[in-house]
């Protein structure tokens, strides 16, 4: 098969990395790539989000199968317009994207169908909304309702917090017209967890448990991110909260999504808490997570491609996945100054030692570019995934930071305690 991965992130290339090494997979591209995806894939400059160029180069090279990875070429059609070419893809339709797409959608449906999650209410006017923060009190959070890049939301444990996020939302435009809509909630305490499962409009198959780490410093200080290491297993995810999760969310959702006739396929990532009623959803992503993907896959023995590939031609119900008993572990490796300003073009160098001979280790590229002479350059905010996998979370975590301190790139930085929660339960 020709296969298109959509993408130029560290999950993308965890999924190249993947699917190159698939007998079902002759030729591999991927749009718009990184410098480390280069070595797996064949990189095409189109954007992710350029969803024309995207159905015209799939339609001239005639590539067979598309796997989307960023959740923005799915909410804008990308599944539905390739569907009207003939030509198939990994992920929802633009409808059944709304479940990330849309804050408020999804706790519009978690309300008609009984799914546990935070009370909350929507807003598209201000003062509205600071009444209810007024009349509800902190700690409390707010959601721009549509995508915001991981940004849109504040935890706010003051009234003064929430109150000034409405503002930065609504006045300020921080999030453009995702965030002219707000989804306010209560707050939920417990540990968060992520789970994962293929979906194919009816049958949801569960993958791996995984759990990442949002705040930039150690000890889960400082601004939250897109992600700065996560690691594989979560032991918080019990065998029996697993099935407490399926039954009580995941198969529910399937179910609802089906009967308002947008049935839902592709990954569907919950981003659970942990509360001490049991699990309670806080929000939905219609993509791997990122940097979740990169640990998860690292422990997949099976082959990815025919899982996807069921997942889009509704036949999970027959399909298992196998996977390697290890514990895997990835660090991020970040721009200074990211999740703020941070700068772009400095070299990096110690890759190669980094990765080693080991099959153990793995650094996935997240935002790189070549350089004129070759050399890698950082080119993102968050650039390098150290990804390495060993009999326990403590061990991967070892060999992570042994390889990050292989690379030489001075204007980076990354936390020092990824896994310490799975660590410190022994």
């Amino acid at each position: 098969m020709k296969v298109l991965v959509v993408g130029g992130g560290g999950r993308e290339h965890a999924l190249c990395w993947t699917l190159a090494a698939s007998p079902l997979c002759h030729k591999l591209y991927c749009a718009p790539g990184n410098a480390g995806i280069a070595e797996e894939a064949e990189c095409i400059a189109i954007a992710a989000e350029d969803i024309d160029g995207l159905v015209a180069f799939v339609q001239k090279e005639a590539v067979d199968y598309v796997v989307v990875g960023p959740e923005g070429p799915l909410v804008l059609g990308l599944v539905d317009r390739l569907a009207a070419v003939g030509v198939k893809a990994f992920g929802p339709s633009a409808a059944a994207a709304q479940l990330e797409g849309s804050k408020g959608f999804t706790k519009d449906l978690c309300a008609k169908y009984g799914i546990p999650t935070a009370a909350y209410a929507r807003f598209t006017d201000a003062a509205a909304a600071k009444a209810y923060v007024h009349e509800r009190g902190a700690p409390i959070v707010v959601k721009a309702d549509g995508l915001a890049a991981g940004k849109g939301v504040t935890v706010a444990m003051t009234k003064d917090e929430a109150l000034a996020a409405i503002d930065e939302a609504m006045a300020g435009g921080a999030f453009g017209a995702a965030g002219s809509e707000l989804v306010i909630e209560a707050f939920l305490e417990g540990e968060e967890a992520s789970f994962f499962v293929l979906v194919d409009g009816e049958t949801a198959l569960p993958l791996v448990t995984a759990q990442d780490h949002k705040r930039a410093f150690d000890g889960d200080q400082g601004p939250n991110t897109g992600g700065m290491g996560a690691y594989s297993p979560a032991p918080a995810m019990t065998a029996a909260l697993i099935e407490e999760t399926m039954a009580r969310i995941i198969r529910p959702t399937v179910a609802a999504m089906k009967a308002e006739g947008m049935p839902y396929k592709g990954v569907l990532y919950a981003g659970l808490m942990l509360t001490k009623d049991g699990p309670e959803l806080i929000e939905y992503n219609v993509r791997f997570g990122d940097p979740e993907c990169q640990v998860i896959l690292m422990r997949l023995m099976s082959d990815l491609l025919p899982a996807l590939i069921a997942s889009t031609d509704g036949v999970l119900a027959s399909f298992d996945l196998r996977w390697y008993q290890a514990a895997a572990l990835t660090v991020v490796m970040a721009a200074k100054g990211y999740p703020g300003p941070y700068e772009k073009g400095s070299v990096i160098r110690g890759l190669e030692l980094a990765g080693g001979n080991s099959d153990d280790v793995k650094v996935f590229h997240a935002g790189t570019r070549p350089g004129a002479e070759g050399e890698i350059l950082a080119n993102g905010g968050r650039v390098l995934n150290v990804t390495a996998m060993a009999p326990t979370i403590k061990e991967a975590q070892a060999l992570a930071y042994a390889a990050v301190d292989k690379i030489d790139w001075p204007q980076g930085f990354c936390r020092r305690d990824i896994g310490w929660r799975a660590i410190a339960r022994g």
